[in-house]
């Protein structure tokens, strides 16, 4: 799905502004840069040179200047998600070259920058998973600690991480839902069904279903768009779908049915359930 640029500039500016430190005693300048694509996923053959490019767009009015370097990363059953510097086992980073490491975005413009990914001509079946971490080079602030007559700056910084996964060699989810319920999810009853991915690449649910709640209101149920990773069974919310505008729906009233089919990337599963 396509998002209108501005609504995606703005989801994007609320995530690099999530991960920007800041002391409480100290202002810090907004890291004001979106991405497209949000995500890469994409299909290669071993011995193959893929090559991609992303646009950086800076929603600021002055120039900035961005740090461009891979991560890896892992994603839980819960949902949470872990940044991991170090290379870990398997790894499918060294196959990755960037054409640079910084890059300065003129203020209210864009800058392009291209990668490619060269998976070994042995490289076996399966899902090749990093992150593109766009960092701010320059600190937002300077936060200085004065104890015993030393001090120590804190630079402090925004990160936007695009995640690139691809499938090699015809890998490809297997997904297979078994249950559907409710739990409780940041305090507030959710629905939810039990997705199990036993194929050896990544998943994800999508489509709808029409439902109505006790007080007769009817409405578009849609699932969370996290992945579900090779090997998980995950619980994945089923949320009202939002408002135009990108307001967020009201909580439904319980008990509400929900009919319809959620689609994935091999087929669809057909719903027909009550949530109390």
């Amino acid at each position: 799905m396509r998002l209108h640029f501005l609504t995606f500039a703005r989801r994007l500016l609320a995530v690099a502004l999530a991960t920007t430190c800041a002391a409480s005693t100290a202002w810090a300048a907004p890291f004001e840069v979106a991405i497209m694509p949000s995500r890469f996923e994409l299909s290669a053959k071993s011995g193959v040179r893929l090559g991609q490019s992303l646009d950086i767009h800076n929603v600021g009015n002055t120039v900035t200047e961005v740090s461009v370097r891979t991560l890896d990363w892992s994603y839980s059953a819960e949902g949470e998600i872990a940044y991991l510097d170090p290379l870990q086992p398997g790894s499918c980073r060294p196959w990755v070259t960037l054409e640079r490491k910084t890059v300065k975005v003129p203020a209210r413009g864009k800058a392009g920058f291209r990668f490619q990914i060269d998976p070994p001509a042995n490289a076996p079946r399966g899902e090749c998973r990093f992150m593109l971490a766009i960092e701010g080079v320059e600190p937002a602030y300077q936060a200085a600690i004065a104890q015993g007559g030393a001090s120590l700056s804190l630079p402090v910084s925004g990160r936007i991480a695009v995640a690139v996964y691809v499938l090699l060699n015809g890998a490809e989810p297997k997904l297979a839902l078994s249950q559907v319920g409710m739990r409780e999810v940041r305090g507030q009853r959710t629905p939810y069904v039990t997705v199990s991915n036993t194929g050896d690449a990544h998943g994800r649910l999508e489509g709808s279903l029409d439902a109505t709640d006790a007080a007769g209101k009817t409405f578009e149920m849609v699932p969370e768009g996290t992945p579900v990773m090779p090997g998980q069974t995950r619980l994945i919310s089923l949320l009202p779908k939002g408002e135009a505008g990108g307001k967020a729906a009201a909580p439904p009233a319980y008990p509400l049915k929900a009919s319809g089919t959620l689609d994935w990337e091999k087929g669809g599963f057909k719903v027909n359930a009550e949530f109390r």
